[in-house]
């Protein structure tokens, strides 16, 4: 029962990803965004300054986003690849619109929307040759669902001597140029009147204006949703906003303002414009470059395979490995006394099994990541459905292992049954077993490792994740290898089933984590039906039970009602989908703050000195780190002594803004600490932390000492 288990787990597992928008990605967003990449000119002419348009045109009710998305989205972004010498400047943007989701106001594009890019030509492009000009245009579409995608783009032009218009490109561009606000037609101020800011444009005699929308450049600068009140005067206009900063009166609130004018839409910018740097040749195609820590950055590919073998290695101390390892062990010595070619058997398949899941897991990220989806590694636990069927497998092996149930010995490694050729597929389930529950773990060296295998080429990232399972196999293929070393495990006797019963506990304690983090991941419906999925997984473990030697029409009515009630549970994990609108993810202790960009930005402009934790609910690593080390008061006093703000991201439900960061700093999982202390770069912490390693990054040592 349990291997069908585990074959329904890994089956499922794509399904599951799909009601977290995984896994329907790619072919569904190219069909409601047509990107192309296209040039105002025929040619390029070196030493000159060749307009490009990033062209997206989105099926009807669809829409992608500004520079500044509002309250959620992300802004379409190119990562090119030029050829040598060529630079492109920064997007110009055209006017937005606000687009209200609920209670929420975004800001972007409907219908179709063209970026303009200026290419600089370097002053030694050849006449003759032509130019390969192209990248990787990454968005987020979004109507009533939101799904990344992305589009490569590529367009060849010759180097000439002069150049000619575009034919057909003429009216696109022109189109482009007028959707661009134009600069601000008088002074503009901000000034603050009770708890809202007042926007001022000195323009006298203005007609008549009948709607206005202001767009801040900077995420987070005002309430998006709040109202707008237009009020127009001898003087001028006046738009009465309410700030995200409830203490903030900026001098001048930088953005675009939007006004209709005799029944015209008019814009203008107000405002200095964030500074964007110059994209030059070779540049990696992620949206940004990644900001890696120092010790990762001459990882090679044989470099990062070692730090991934290191990384299995240790995955077997974890506590959601320990168990299922123990049990594979313990079989190991009721097959003392086989002969070594079995034992060895037992080992390679379990190993295969290691690496079967280890590869399919890994190719499976690397597909829906080429597909534009924002996951990285733990990426199934982020899907209720693959939390509430490996909760359910590793609940029916403690019953196994407590005696409530004979499975046989084809599953996971339990039973006399391990002395025949059917022990041989539970050796291999054991070690996909192994790999589904140590996923939620990150030990030392692995997030480097899994993070530079996701920026290379398939191959060399299967490489490095095949050298992870082999971490993880590596200490029971060794005992099976040499069974010498079976001779220093005691000799089998009665204490192997008080053993085997005591090993069911760390196992319903692994139940009992799974079933917590589900509760994060779904609102009370959904978890009534998880935890009811568990009562029918002992029901049919029950009736399994209770058909053995009830005669022939005992047992098909006991098998009978074991698969029914097997069904009923797999219906109900069906609808877990269905209830994570009310997710809220891990709660925030006193003191910290939910992780945005836009606050991260802001507490920066301060110089406040930020800890950002991205951690996740399922993240096994990340929680001993923040009960053992983060919540200590020694460490809590020094946050408050040297006014560190405290950001948490929480990645235990699929977002796109944390997915960003971890990239940035070349990681693909939590936990990622993050610690920024002036304008300089983030420093990046190990992912084992320590009271001392805090201390030492916040700069507050002496703090702890006074305690």
């Amino acid at each position: 029962m349990l291997r069908l288990f585990l074959a329904l787990l890994l089956t499922l597992a794509a399904p599951g990803l799909a009601g977290a928008q995984g896994a329907m990605t790619a072919a569904k967003a190219k069909d409601l965004v047509r990107a192309s990449l296209v040039a105002e000119s025929e040619a390029l002419v070196p030493g000159r300054t060749v307009t490009l348009g990033l062209h997206m045109a989105m099926k009807p009710g669809w829409h992608v986003y500004w520079r500044n998305p509002g309250d959620s989205g992300l802004p379409p972004e190119m990562g090119w690849r030029l050829p040598a010498g060529y630079t492109v400047g920064p997007v110009q943007w055209p006017v937005p619109e606000r687009i209200p989701v609920q209670t929420l106001m975004n800001f972007g594009y409907e219908g179709a929307v063209t970026l303009l890019v200026p290419l600089k030509v370097p002053e030694d492009a050849r006449v003759g040759e032509t130019a390969r000009l192209s990248g990787t245009l990454s968005y987020l579409v979004c109507e009533e669902i939101c799904i990344p995608g992305s589009s490569e783009l590529s367009l060849d032009l010759p180097v000439a001597a002069s150049a000619e218009p575009a034919s057909g490109q003429a009216a696109l561009f022109a189109r482009a140029r007028a959707a661009l606000p134009e600069a601000a037609p008088g002074a503009h101020r901000t000034t603050r009147e009770g708890d809202r800011l007042v926007l001022h444009l000195d323009r006298p005699g203005l007609a008549d204006v009948n709607g206005a929308a202001f767009f801040p450049y900077a995420e987070g600068a005002l309430e998006n949703a709040a109202p707008q009140d237009l009020a127009v005067d001898a003087s001028g206009l006046r738009l009465t906003l309410t700030p995200g900063d409830a203490k903030a009166t900026p001098d001048v609130l930088a953005g675009v303002l939007a006004l209709t004018e005799d029944g015209v839409r008019k814009a203008y910018a107000l405002g200095p414009e964030p500074a964007a740097a110059p994209t030059t040749a070779a540049v990696p195609t992620a949206p940004e470059a990644p900001a890696a820590a120092p010790e990762d950055e001459s990882l090679t590919l044989w470099s990062a395979a070692g730090l991934a073998l290191l990384g299995g290695l240790l995955l077997n101390l974890m506590p959601c490995v320990f168990p299922v390892l123990s049990i594979k062990v313990l079989s190991l010595v009721r097959q003392a006394g086989e002969s070594a070619s079995r034992v060895r058997l037992h080992g390679l398949a379990y190993t295969l099994g290691v690496f079967a899941s280890f590869l399919g897991l890994a190719g499976l990220l690397i597909a829906l990541k080429a597909g534009g989806a924002g996951i990285g590694w733990g990426f199934q636990l982020q899907s209720p459905v693959v939390v509430a069927l490996l909760a359910y497998g590793l609940f029916a092996m403690g019953l196994s292992l407590s005696g409530a149930v004979h499975l046989g010995g084809g599953i996971v490694g339990l039973g006399d049954g391990l002395t025949r050729r059917a022990g041989y597929q539970g050796s291999f389930f054991t070690g996909v077993l192994a790999t589904l529950v140590a996923t939620p773990c990150t030990a030392p060296f692995m997030g480097a490792a899994v993070g530079f295998a996701l920026t290379q080429s398939p191959l060399a990232a299967l490489t490095v994740f095949a050298s992870l399972g082999l971490g993880l196999a590596m200490p029971f293929l060794g005992l099976t290898l040499f069974p010498q070393a079976l001779r220093l495990l005691p000799r089998p006797g009665a204490w192997m089933d008080v053993l085997k019963g005591a090993l069911a506990f760390p196992v319903y304690a692994t139940v009992a984590w799974l079933v917590w983090v589900l509760a994060q991941q779904v609102g009370p419906n959904g978890l009534l039906a998880g935890l009811t999925g568990l009562v029918l997984v002992a029901l049919a473990a029950w009736a399994w039970e209770r058909a053995r030697g009830a005669g022939r029409i005992g047992t098909g009515l006991g098998r009978v009602a074991a698969v029914a009630a097997l069904v009923a549970a797999l219906g109900l994990v069906a609808l877990l989908d269905g209830d994570r609108a009310d997710a809220r993810g891990t709660a925030l202790a006193q003191g910290e703050e939910a992780f945005t960009q836009a606050r991260l930005d802001t507490l920066r402009r301060e110089d406040r000195t930020v800890f950002v934790d991205m951690t996740a609910a399922w993240c096994i690593t990340c929680q001993v780190n923040e009960r053992t080390v983060l919540a200590r008061d020694g460490v809590q006093a020094a946050f408050r002594a040297g006014n560190v703000a405290f950001l948490k991201g929480d990645w235990t439900n699929q977002n796109p803004e944390i997915t960003r960061l971890l990239e940035r700093y070349g990681r693909s999982g939590v936990p990622l600490y993050l610690v920024y202390r002036g304008q300089g770069e983030a420093q990046v912490l190990p992912q084992i932390l320590t009271e001392g390693i805090v201390l030492a990054a916040i700069g507050q040592k002496d703090v702890a000492a006074a305690q």
